[in-house]
């Protein structure tokens, strides 16, 4: 069976790599639209409801926008914006996140695409919180490093051009980044992090670390514990892996942890660092990848009742 398949804002990074993924699948077919009519809003119109999905790659404002334009009762919205991450009218986009999550996405015709830091934080620390581990209300310091190109291009051109820049930068330092939402909601924690990410001067990966005490935990438990707690939550999820612990085995031979290893895949490494003292719990994925343009494929996957992997490695 053939489905029809929109991108509306095809040129951005997002939308470009979406339409890579789908462009070797003999399964979709992509409606196209003329570029001198791409912000024509009758056209747009057009073929957001000839479309079994369409995905939003737009600015929060035009995707709220865009939804408006929907009159076809079969046609999904994969929402990459923020704009209804946290809405409860719309489906979280994460089939890992619950055992319940996956029947929701295959119900529903509106899904919010996760964020790429939130993605990390969230398939983190969720297992956690569900377990008891950590107690609703905890607060959690964390930092995230993302290759460049989650910027967007402008962004992109500020690291590739001629004045290119060479060192990783702090931002949001107002505390007040646009995931944080979603990883309140999200978590299972019901309070917002702590959080502080960070541009490094590569294209595309990302790490998110969050920094756990043992004092913050309900009961006493050392590393393999919580390793345990996320192996057990993510048995059978062909895009997590949790490692086994170690420095030897999660680090190259100088002890330095590779934040690109996953670039070019869907998938997540969970990491637990440290002793019973103190520890690390680092998610890392391609920030567009799972962060981005293979999550939004892998939820349609599981909304249109294919199998989950395909067109995705």
């Amino acid at each position: 069976m053939t489905h029809t398949v929109f991108v509306d804002g095809q040129e951005g990074t997002t939308g470009l790599q979406i339409n890579e993924y789908l462009a070797r699948r003999s399964d979709i077919e992509t409606l196209r639209i003329d570029p001198e009519k791409r912000k024509d809003p009758a056209e747009r119109k057009r073929l957001i409801n000839a479309s079994d999905v369409t995905f939003l790659c737009l600015p929060d404002d035009a995707a709220r926008e865009a939804v408006t334009l929907v009159d076809n009762p079969g046609t999904c919205v994969i929402d990459a914006s923020t704009a209804h991450r946290v809405d409860p009218a719309w489906t979280f986009g994460l089939p890992e996140l619950a055992p319940e999550q996956r029947a929701r996405i295959r119900a529903s015709k509106r899904i919010a695409n996760p964020g790429c830091h939130a993605t990390g934080f969230i398939l983190a620390l969720r297992p956690l919180a569900a377990a008891g581990l950590l107690p609703a209300g905890t607060q959690i310091a964390a930092n995230s490093i993302t290759g460049y190109s989650g910027g967007g291009k402008k962004l992109i051109a500020s690291y590739q051009g001629a004045k290119r820049v060479d060192a990783p930068r702090p931002y949001a330092l107002g505390l007040a980044h646009k995931h944080l939402p979603e990883m309140r909601v999200y978590s299972g924690l019901g309070v917002a992090p702590v959080f502080q990410p960070i541009v490094g001067p590569f294209y595309k990966g990302l790490a998110v670390t969050a920094y756990l005490h043992p004092r913050q935990f309900s009961r006493k438990a050392a590393p393999e514990d919580v390793r345990r707690i996320l192996a057990d939550y993510y048995a059978g999820e062909a895009f997590i892996r949790v490692a086994p612990i170690g420095l030897e085995a999660n680090t190259d031979d100088t002890g330095y942890f590779d934040v690109e290893a996953n670039n070019d895949t869907n998938r997540v490494d969970l990491f637990v660092f440290g002793n019973e003292e103190r520890m690390l719990l680092i998610a890392r994925l391609d920030n567009l990848g799972k962060g981005a343009s293979g999550a939004a494929v892998q939820s349609m996957n599981v909304h249109l009742g294919i199998e989950e992997s395909l067109g995705l490695t």
